[in-house]
């Protein structure tokens, strides 16, 4: 049951600050529509991509972030000053630390036994601020104890981040960027400062208002990012018909959720039509697409199968697997989430 209600938890954790519904489209001639989805779909002719799998892409403890140890259901992890207790579902072997070090966090996330209700924070040393000061790469940023359990930032993305920037870097040209399910802005600040012109989309007003603070915090505030408020599959529809144009896309939806008019979103169900928006508004000479899927019960050739088809006669390859954690104090590594990219070259 403890897995049931932390997949649970990490769902609604997700769907607060992302967008996640599509608009009705009407159906188009000679084209099938998949069922559940809103985008009428045929399948692409064309030869599949080249394919790379499976690719673990780890994230090493670092001086701003660790995870410092892990099992029997937690994880203890270093966020800058703090450290931070909080449920890990998949950490069913034990702690290699001694309860001690556990015991003398600054933050532990006890959650909420009822699967409807929300979780809360214990400061066993001193009670501390909703935010405190956090940097990634150099980048400085704002961390924040959400009822969520969530803190602002996904550190397992950093491997998505480093690679995207010498995508950006190595371009020789302007690139310009859509970051689809944004959240807290961590990523459109990685593009800005590497040269990209940024459009940050997420449904939360709160969300993208703790974004335009990192952007500040961060010293970035003269770097080209637009923050759109809005359902990001409706977003990309409306590029779509406008014309306009991204050399890279990231997705980062939630396995469900609702946009802010009450639009429900199924990944299983909407992620194809969505997947297929993006290759409908990357530009001649796109760079990638990096998709990445939290908390669904599936294995990543699932999102894999689904990418290769998708971006079929466009070259270049799709590389799939998992997002994980390397763990400080025995070395285990921590999944977090599966990954598929399509990367032009």
């Amino acid at each position: 049951m403890r897995q049931k209600r932390d997949r649970r938890r990490e769902d609604r954790a997700r769907q607060e600050p992302e967008a996640r519904s599509a608009e009705p489209r009407a159906p188009q001639p000679n084209a099938s529509a998949v069922a559940g989805s809103r985008r009428p779909l045929v399948r692409r002719a064309g030869s599949l991509p080249d394919e790379r799998v499976p690719v673990i892409l780890e994230v090493a403890p670092g001086g701003d972030y660790a995870l410092l140890d892990s099992g029997a259901g937690r994880k203890l992890e270093q966020y800058g000053p703090y450290r931070i207790v909080r449920p890990e579902g998949q950490a069913i072997w034990q702690p290699a630390l001694p309860e001690r070090e556990w015991t003398a966090a600054d933050a532990i996330f006890t959650g909420d036994t009822d699967e409807e209700g929300l979780g809360r924070w214990r400061f066993p040393k001193a009670a501390l601020g909703e935010t405190w000061p956090m940097r990634h790469d150099g980048i400085d940023y704002l961390g924040r104890f959400t009822s969520f359990r969530h803190v602002g930032v996904f550190p397992e993305q950093a491997s998505h981040w480093a690679h995207m920037e010498a995508l950006i870097c190595g371009a020789g040209r302007p690139v310009k960027v859509l970051n689809l399910f944004g959240y807290t802005g961590l990523a459109s600040l990685v593009a800005a400062r590497a040269g990209a012109e940024v459009t940050h989309v997420d449904a939360s007003k709160k969300a993208v208002g703790w974004a335009r603070e990192n952007q500040q915090v961060a010293r970035l505030s003269d770097r080209p990012i637009r923050w759109i408020v809005e359902d990001a599959v409706k977003f990309a529809e409306r590029e779509e018909r406008r014309g306009n144009r991204y050399d890279i896309v990231l997705l980062d939806p939630p396995a469900y959720g609702r946009g802010p008019r009450g639009e429900v979103w199924q990944l299983f169900e909407d992620l194809p039509a969505l997947a297929d928006t993006c290759r409908a508004i990357l530009t001649p000479r796109p760079l990638a697409v990096v998709l990445t899927a939290y908390s669904i019960r599936a294995s990543f050739f699932a999102t894999h199968a689904l990418m290769r088809d998708t971006f079929a006669g466009m070259g270049g390859r799709v590389e799939s697997g998992e997002l994980v954690i390397v763990e400080k104090s025995a070395g285990r590594k921590l999944s977090t989430s599966l990954f598929s990219r399509w990367v032009a070259k």
